[in-house]
């Protein structure tokens, strides 16, 4: 029995799951502007581990998002999941976060382009077909009306970007699935347990997330 814990914090979503040969038993999650992730994942993962009736050395392995998304977010889930390697000897397993939000919606043609806003016009991205097999690798850009112009398929967006896109891509073939906005560690657990059978793992001493952009410090205006 494969049971993996699942760590999403690299969107305003804290999330949280235990799977099971790669079916979620249980997870639990909280979107806030505010950003509590390091107030709500320790209790988050305390919970799904008590309502599931296993403990951590039930674990077979630790998963957590990879990025890309908020550096804050990323840094505090990737934290948690190294610790709980370190303390368990347990293996690092890193999923990508578009991947992730992909996964969220299931399409028998087209391709689907999960978004994450990333301030102003620019988005990360990245491009899936209805296999949620990525075709395009993940991209920071700024959308313009000629964005995936080059697509002449029907094109899924998901992702917390609606708002703003609809302003620019315009395109009859563009459908907006706008109730899909966060990737969830629901999602997470068939390509977590895919990647634990396929033994693709993470060194628990130099993983870091994947940014993709440099951070950068603002001064606050107070």
């Amino acid at each position: 029995m494969t049971y993996i814990l699942n760590l999403e914090t690299a969107t305003k979503n804290c999330s949280v799951s235990i799977s099971q040969n790669g079916q979620t038993i249980l997870f639990k999650e909280m979107a806030e502007a505010g950003y509590s992730h390091a107030e709500k994942l320790h209790v988050f993962i305390e919970e799904c581990l008590k309502e599931s009736n296993i403990t951590f050395k039930d674990l077979s392995a630790i998963a957590v998002s990879q990025g890309p998304g908020s550096y804050t977010g990323l840094r505090i889930g990737v934290s948690a999941a190294k610790g709980l390697c370190f303390a368990l000897d347990l293996p690092l397993i890193a999923v990508d976060t578009l991947q992730v939000l992909a996964s969220k919606l299931s399409i028998s043609e087209g391709v689907i382009i999960p978004m994450i806003d990333a301030r102003r016009m620019e988005v990360y991205s990245a491009i899936f077909n209805s296999k949620s097999e990525k075709i395009r690798e993940v991209q920071a850009e700024i959308l313009t009306e000629n964005s995936f112009e080059e697509i002449s398929e029907t094109i899924h967006f998901v992702g917390d970007c609606a708002e703003k896109a609809k302003t620019v891509l315009t395109k009859s073939n563009f459908i907006f699935h706008e109730e899909i906005i966060y990737p969830s560690a629901n999602e997470m657990s068939e390509l977590s347990y895919k990647k634990f059978q396929e033994n693709k793992l993470e060194d628990v001493a130099y993983f870091e997330p994947y940014y993709l952009k440099d951070f950068m410090a603002t001064v606050s205006k107070k």
